[in-house]
């Protein structure tokens, strides 16, 4: 038997002085349970990449940067923006760009001087680019030739913007610096400012994924980033000790396939700032596809990939995965959606030295909330497993009292790693943070050994009759069928019951089914109010954001439901 979550919490947590020990603090008012040891700020994370220069640090699309390169880089660059472009401690600073290795480089750049950085949505449209600038006031931007392009069509409408610096091809615009003359040559000589920054200074404006209205800006903080740092590490070694396996220090360098935005949380805060923390190898892609994906994996033997379920189906299901070797492949993550037990399966199949794992965050926790792994999946493949110990999480009902187990309702969230406040936000901040406690939107449950279960958006939820119909429960029922891939559910109008219940599935390589096996596959797991009257099928995938989700309005075009 396991340890109980409990139990290897506490011997974790056992040793005064160790990695995992924690402290009392109070963060505007709030008080919390923080990791003593966790690093200060990102300068401090930053720095720590001394130790690694004989590194390589990113590599993409031909191009290597070694920790060593990339450090001086950032140390020029940091110099730049205080003497050249007067960005001071707390100024913001944009960042509007795909996945090129000179991302990374404004992030520390930024961060170590206790400037903010506002990574900008590189899939937005020239208006709500210009709302992130606008939104943030930020005084400089760093951006590659199209969302420069953007941003000049709105100048009349950022007063605040002041410089602009193309990163890569292009020509330049008039007014307009070119990031490789400005850097110049980095050598050793260059060193980061001396700045003081505190664990609790403003660090990352990061825009949320709304599907209504304007995006709002989460404020992040230094604590809140390096805080998921320590509990990323707690929440892996909680699953050695609890199924009796020794916790072996990582003696030599591993690779990660970075297959997601940088702009996003997970991205960032997850990937770049993780692997950066551990002195990893990070592979960068311009965009999304499985059979390169595969290639990256097998030629620079990366130890593990991931992003969203329908991600990791592309690579088992692509013509080009019997063919080539993945034995490197340690570990498969992802989140961001439900995924079926049969996805487990087939990992498990495909690689059967690897212990997959989801988890469950948002961008106001600074990626990381609960996490479960290896034998707590295989047992719990629905769940989204169990946060970390500096972490609270509970169950509320309407009026924020909390609910039994197994109970359903919204979940709040409070910890050092979830932010303070909405940029600018002062109603969106009182309609969403009580005391501390994030309050999420999304429904969910918590079992009696304190595993999460995601039910739905609170937004997204349907209602039939009166009844209410939580789509991820049918997605997840769908999931289940060995021939779906990915699975969205939407509310069709009707006239008597207000919403009855819609899907569209893909259906993977092969797979051949019909709706009403798709129906009746439902139908046995789910009551019948639940189970949907109309399901289409594609060979291809559902239409994604770049962080990720699945865009319901563009699911109901294809349906054609009005």
């Amino acid at each position: 038997m396991p340890l109980s979550i409990e139990e290897a919490n506490k011997r974790l947590l056992a040793a005064p002085g160790g990695m995992f020990e924690m402290e009392d603090v109070t963060v505007k008012g709030v008080d919390l349970k923080a990791w003593k040891m966790a690093p200060k700020n990102l300068r401090q994370v930053f720095e720590n990449t001394r130790n690694f220069f004989d590194r390589d640090y990113i590599v993409y699309e031909g191009e290597r940067v070694t920790y060593e390169q990339n450090y001086h880089a950032v140390a020029k660059l940091a110099n730049v923006l205080q003497q050249k472009y007067d960005i001071q401690k707390g100024d913001r600073v944009a960042l509007a760009m795909r996945n090129y290795p000179e991302w990374p480089v404004v992030f520390w750049a930024v961060t170590s001087i206790g400037a903010v950085i506002v990574p900008l949505n590189a899939w937005w449209k020239g208006t709500e680019l210009a709302y992130g600038l606008a939104d943030s006031q930020a005084k400089l931007l760093f951006g590659d030739k199209q969302r420069i392009d953007m941003a000049q069509a709105h100048m009349a409408e950022l007063p605040h913007l002041k410089k602009m610096v193309l990163i890569r091809e292009g020509d330049l615009p008039e007014g307009v610096a070119r990031y490789e003359e400005i850097l110049g040559t980095p050598s050793a000589d260059d060193q980061i400012p001396n700045v003081e920054v505190a664990p609790d200074d403003d660090c990352t404006i990061f825009y949320t994924s709304g599907t209504t209205g304007n995006p709002k800006g989460a404020l992040g903080s230094h604590r809140n980033l390096c805080s998921n740092l320590i509990s990323g590490a707690f929440v892996r070694m909680r699953t050695e000790i609890r199924y009796g396996r020794a916790i072996v220090p990582a003696t030599e360098q591993s690779g990660h396939l970075l297959s997601v935005p940088l702009f996003h949380a997970t991205g960032c805060h997850a990937m770049l700032c993780g692997n950066t923390f551990a002195g990893n190898k990070i592979v960068l892609m311009y965009k999304w596809d499985p059979e390169d994906a595969i290639k990256l994996i097998e030629t620079e033997k990366l130890a593990s990939f991931g992003g969203v379920p329908s991600m990791v189906w592309q690579v088992l299901e692509s013509p080009g995965f019997e063919k080539a070797d993945l034995s490197c492949v340690e570990s498969i993550g992802y989140g961001g959606a439900p995924s079926s037990p049969e996805l487990v399966r087939r990992i498990q199949e495909s690689f059967p030295q690897v212990k997959p794992s989801n988890g469950y965050g948002l961008t106001e926790t600074s990626a990381l909330t609960t996490s479960c792994s290896a034998e707590d999946y295989e047992t719990k493949p629905s769940s989204a497993g169990v946060q970390a110990p500096v972490c609270e999480l509970k169950i509320v009902d309407e009026s924020g009292a909390a609910v039994p187990t197994e109970g359903l309702g919204e979940i709040w969230i409070k910890g050092p790693q979830v932010i303070s406040e909405y940029w600018n936000k002062p109603e969106a901040n009182e309609k969403s943070f009580t005391d501390g406690w994030l309050h999420t939107g999304d429904i969910g449950r918590m079992d009696e050994d304190g595993f999460l279960y995601i039910a739905d958006r609170a937004k997204d939820m349907l209602i039939r009759g009166g009844e209410n119909v939580y789509c991820v429960e049918v997605e997840s029922a769908l999931y289940s069928h060995a021939d779906v891939m990915d699975a969205a559910v939407v509310g069709i109008p009707h006239r008597v019951l207000g919403e009855e219940v819609g899907a569209l599935v893909q259906i993977r390589p092969g797979g051949s089914v019909s709706e009403q096996e798709l129906k009746d596959h439902v139908k046995a797991q789910l009551a019948g109010f639940k189970v949907p009257v109309r399901i289409d099928q594609l060979d291809e995938p559902l239409p994604r954001n770049a962080n990720g989700k699945i865009m319901k309005p563009d699911v109901k075009k294809i349906m054609d439901i009005s």
